[in-house]
């Protein structure tokens, strides 16, 4: 019986991150990850539900980093912790058990990650559509960025669904025809590769849940986000 572990209350993004990047919470190295998974007790075998008190927002990055780092047995709980509560659920409150260290192996899959590099190359070959999960506004260039530094648009070619259209008023996941319906409707492409890409890379993981929910289990998420795109003032942009 593998063991079931909820994650989200001792699950630091900004810690269990690459924190010599200037960049927000970006993908730890495999060995980093592997030891803070083996002192939170997790280990090779485990299951793993991840859940936020958001309802789906940040534990989708959580389940992309697993995902990333090999583990296939993760899951986000759909509605989060205020779906949990408002079903009466029961709660427990104070410090979180300690568990003993367990063994945990990284092999990161390359194939759901890409870079600036990888970002430069596909806008010229155009051989994945790119996906950004920022507001419209925001990805028009209409609306200034919330991080200082950041010019506004988007990414050549890239096409727009802001996460929350994904998402019912109760917080979970629409069903998988109205997601399917909502890519088509934002004219991706989905017979091709998906990136997605947001402003530091959580939201765009919510679109990468989504996609793995019509089936596309391989999209991959642009980890710098517009935080790394919009701050180069050499990569180029669009507006509107």
């Amino acid at each position: 019986q593998a063991d079931v572990v909820t994650l989200a209350l001792a699950y630091d993004i900004d810690e269990i991150a690459d924190t010599k990047s200037n960049l927000p919470h970006m993908l730890p190295s495999p060995e980093k990850f592997s030891s803070r998974m083996r002192s939170m007790g997790i280990g090779d075998g485990s299951r793993i539900v991840v859940y936020d008190a958001a309802g789906i927002y940040s534990a989708a990055r959580v389940w992309w980093t697993f995902r990333v780092m090999g583990v296939e047995d993760v899951t986000v709980l759909n509605g989060g912790l205020p779906k949990w509560k408002r079903e009466g659920l029961p709660l427990e409150s104070g410090e979180p058990r300690l568990r003993s260290a367990r063994h945990f192996t990284s092999r990161r899959n390359a194939d759901l990650v890409r870079d600036v590099f990888d970002m430069k190359a596909l806008i010229k070959d155009r051989s994945a559509e790119i996906v950004d999960a920022r507001s419209a506004e925001r990805f028009s260039g209409r609306a200034q960025e919330p991080r200082a530094g950041l010019r506004s648009g988007h990414i050549p070619g890239a096409h727009n669904l802001p996460y929350a259209r994904l998402l019912r008023q109760d917080g979970t996941l629409k069903s998988p025809a109205q997601i399917e319906a909502l890519f088509s409707e934002a004219g991706v492409d989905l017979s091709k590769p998906v990136v997605t890409s947001c402003g530091s890379g959580i939201t765009a993981s919510v679109l990468a849940l989504a996609l793995a929910e019509i089936g596309h289990r391989r999209t991959a998420v642009y980890d710098g986000s517009w935080s790394e795109w919009g701050a180069d003032q050499s990569l180029p942009i669009e507006t509107g």
